[in-house]
């Protein structure tokens, strides 16, 4: 097969094969990187080099694919992306998915577009509600560093750099005030440790665990091509992934699709540019390549360590280690040739391994040294199992276990080579306090070509064992090792999708949140409690609330029994509030009791092609905001979603009566029948019959209809004369927001009706809302709009077009960058009052 022009229609990447065997469109397409041999080109491509690079950053598609793409595959540097938080704060344009559950599909993209550039990825953020959090937007990396703990997200970053060793660091980002506050963060705490992960007495307390002072050798930051120290040719064409470096970033940036990301990009020369900010070798102004002064191969480690005290021995190793490199290489693409290539390194590395041990070296140089053979060994032990075709898979019984439960798991390796192995061992690895008991041999003399050896293992779930971490390791892997011509090695597996200890009893309610009416406290709140059985078969339990005291239910219990796993059944109640209840928040807790356990916990079950099947586990609990609110009876609304909120839910509670408009009923259907219109956040953008129907909503609010647009980008296809009078948005986005969900509000217009109609809108109704006040604010707008309110964040000057409202016709036309989407699933009492107002004009 000649090397470069793989076959490109219907490839599938790697990471859409550990995804599910996603096959990509035949056009337009990114590029794709093909299996076999392209895989095996990847796993031996880094052997040759020694040296290692960084990327920080602070979300979830933070990462500088392109360069990543172009250092890992095309240069094999030893890459990593060290990324703060889980990107809990952003938007979601695939489902409605928002908070902890869309940071867990944004680090599931995260994970998949790392495999596609073979990267090595670290989170600073470790479990759900971690203090390294995205809060939202931020102006400032001093807010930032304050809300994530500046000394906590310090010290987890220092950690990264001390255990990964890399030679280069690059921020994502500048620390300059147009960048959003987070990214400035990772910028500000990177540049600070480029010198503190080197001095022992930073986090003393790393060194006593047995982390050595690490010294980057270098620190770059992104530049302009006015003024830079390196240039990345990411435009450069890779003839063996059949694409530039710049197409493969862009593939793993089609991973990111929670967030809108990856771009088609032509086949050309293409630069990046980055400015070297410290350094402790020998630089120039301009070089040629990150590594300049850096040791890169073999070779130039063996000239840093020869004139050592008893450097020679290990020079010379160090050198038939490079020797060793050059041969696999130029045995590709022979797998079988490469896989005794790969083997005799192997050796050659285990060797070297126990003479720097020996040595009587520096400490320092000591630790260098075995770090750089420990990674050189895990990449052999890859490029291994790739030269052989070892395929290894962990295959559980089922992956959704409850503890107490016992299960069967299947380890399996199989061999697609022609060179016969040897010493074949099968190892399942489970957490402290399981069981792992093999049914038959895990020892096999030999593996040949189209042979599988497996081995089935009784496991035991403990009835204490911890319920699924999203975030976590995989609880359950294998170890597959193996000799080939005499010399050993080790193939790590982990599970295609996650195996998960779920609640026995998964309680869903339904709402969970709600608000109660403080003006009508005796109107019951109806509960429905969705149940899945997780048990292994069947299983009976008896459901019930928890109910604030003073507040009744009914009925007091249910009992429910299930035939089988998996199995749903649904429990109604009716909670009625205390005759005395005040405005306050009140929880109600679902609780399955019976046989000696009790569950409190749902399960939320996250599946999307491109990321498998994940699960967040929570409390089982509905949130109640009890405040005053008056609704119009009669109200009907007409609400147009665009799939990122979910307001329209919100206003069915609390009583207004609410129809989900399609395209035939936007494009047709008789709007006059609702006295409000409602467009959800980027509507334009993601509703297509909206542009070509805009002038029948238009013509709806001038006979008398009230329509209510709620932000937009420009990029959602917005344009000011969508409005019926112009409306332009702000630009740079970045700077047309307030990020401080306390600063001061002043009502503009205090005797519009949007503030007194029906509710009373005070200055207590801009508290406790959370997250942000309003993004995307206009910069523009016509002077028949009435500006309602000035806001802006503390020390800046304020935004009046946040929230504007005009008379068109007979009717009234509202646009508002308020965040109405984080605030009212957030049950903020003045921001529901308010939005009832605003959908209750000409009532």
């Amino acid at each position: 097969m000649k090397k470069g022009k793989l076959a490109k229609l219907y490839t599938i990447t790697t990471a859409a094969v550990l995804a599910g065997s996603l096959i990509m469109p035949v056009a337009p397409q990114t590029a794709h990187a093909d299996r076999g041999v392209v895989d095996l080109w990847k796993a031996i491509k880094p052997l040759a080099t020694i040296a290692s690079a960084m990327n920080t950053g602070a979300h979830p598609d933070d990462e500088h694919s392109a360069m990543l793409a172009y250092l890992s595959l095309g240069r094999g540097v030893d890459t990593s992306s060290v990324i703060a938080n889980r990107g809990e704060g952003g938007q979601n344009e695939i489902g409605s998915e928002l908070g902890n559950a869309l940071g867990i599909i944004r680090t599931r993209e995260l994970q998949e577009a790392s495999k596609i550039t073979n990267i090595h990825l670290e989170n600073l953020s470790e479990k759900i509600d971690d203090p390294i959090f995205d809060f939202g937007f931020s102006k400032s990396p001093d807010e930032t560093l304050e809300k994530w703990g500046e000394q906590v997200a310090y010290e987890k970053l220092i950690r990264k750099i001390r255990t990964i060793r890399p030679d280069v660091v690059i921020p994502a980002f500048l620390n300059e005030p147009s960048t959003h506050g987070h990214h400035r963060a990772i910028n500000v705490i990177t540049v600070r440790a480029f010198k503190d992960a080197a001095d022992p007495n930073i986090f003393p307390e790393q060194i006593k665990e047995g982390l050595a002072p690490w010294q980057v050798k270098k620190l770059y930051l992104p530049a302009k091509e006015s003024d830079y120290s390196v240039s990345v040719p990411v435009g450069d064409y890779d003839e063996i992934y059949g694409a530039s470096y710049l197409q493969l970033g862009e593939e793993s940036r089609f991973m990111h699709k929670s967030q809108g990301m990856g771009r088609h990009y032509d086949e050309g020369p293409t630069l990046n540019y980055y400015k070297l900010d410290q350094a402790v070798v020998e630089s120039k102004k301009k070089e040629t390549d990150f590594f300049d002064g850096i040791a890169y191969t073999f070779d130039d480690l063996a000239k840093e360590v020869a004139n050592q005290p008893g450097g020679e021995k290990i020079a010379a190793d160090l050198k038939k280690l490079q020797k060793d490199s050059s041969e696999v290489i130029a045995a590709y693409p022979q797998f079988a040739t490469v896989a005794k290539e790969v083997h005799e390194m192997l050796a050659d590395v285990q060797k070297t391994t126990a003479t720097v041990k020996a040595a009587n070296l520096p400490a320092d140089t000591k630790t260098d040294l075995l770090h750089r053979l420990d990674v050189k060994q895990a990449q052999l032990n890859k490029a291994s199992a790739e030269a052989l075709s070892l395929v290894t898979k962990v295959k559980p019984e089922t992956t959704e276990l409850v503890a107490g439960q016992k299960t069967k798991v299947t380890v399996t390796a199989y061999n697609g080579g022609q060179s016969k192995i040897s010493k074949v061992d099968l190892k399942l690895n489970v957490p402290a306090g399981w069981t792992a008991k093999a049914l038959s041999t895990t020892s096999f003399s030999q593996l040949g070509y189209n042979q599988t050896v497996k081995t089935t293992f009784d496991v035991s779930v403990p009835a204490n064992a911890e319920l699924f971490q999203p975030y976590a390791a995989p609880a359950i892997t294998a170890d597959v090792s193996y000799s080939l011509s005499g010399q050993a090695a080790n193939s790590h597996v982990v599970p295609a999708d996650a195996i998960a200890v779920l609640p026995s009893f998964s309680l869903v309610p339904s709402p969970s949140a709600t608000v109660l009416n403080t003006q009508k406290p005796e109107e019951p709140i109806p509960v429905k409690v969705t149940v899945k059985n997780y048990n292994p078969g069947a299983a009976q339990t008896n459901i019930s609330l928890d109910v604030p005291k003073g507040w009744t239910v009914e009925p007091k219990a249910a009992p429910l029994a299930f035939d089988a796993k998996g199995e749903t059944k649904s429990v109604a109640f009716t909670v009625k509030a205390a005759a005395s209840v005040k405005p306050d928040q009140y929880t109600i807790t679902a609780v399955a009791t019976g046989g000696g356990k009790e569950s409190r916990h749902g399960v939320q079950v996250i599946r999307y092609p491109h990321l498998g099947t994940t699960y967040f586990v929570q409390p089982s609990t509905v949130a109640i905001q009890a405040f005053d609110l008056k609704v119009p009876a009669g109200l009907k609304v007409g609400y147009v979603s665009s799939g990122f909120d979910n307001i329209d839910q919100y206003l069915s509670q609390v009583g207004v009566n609410v129809t989900n408009l399609t395209a035939k009923d936007i494009e047709s259907g008789d709007l006059s029948q609702y006295n409000t219109i409602v467009l959800g956040i980027r509507a334009y953008g993601f509703r297509p019959e909206l542009i070509p129907s805009n002038e029948r909503l238009l013509k709806y609010v001038e006979n008398g209809g009230n329509l209510v647009v709620q932000y937009h980008k420009p990029e959602d296809k917005w344009k000011p004369e969508l409005a019926p009078y112009p409306i332009k948005i702000g630009a740079p986005l970045i700077q047309w927001r307030v990020t401080d969900e306390n600063s001061k509000v002043t009502m503009l217009a205090p005797d519009h009706p949007l503030f007194n109609t029906p509710n009373k809108i005070t200055d207590g109704d801009w508290d406790n809302w959370i997250q942000d006040r309003s993004a995307y604010n206009p910069a523009e707008w016509g002077k028949e709009y009435t500006e309602l309110i000035a806001n802006g964040d503390p020390g800046e000057n304020e935004f009046t077009g946040t929230f504007l409202s005009a008379k068109y016709g007979k009717g009234t036309y509202t646009y508002s960058s308020l965040v109405w989407y984080r605030e009212i699933p957030a049950l903020v009492p003045g921001a529901i009052r308010m939005f009832v107002n605003m959908v209750s004009l000409h009532q």
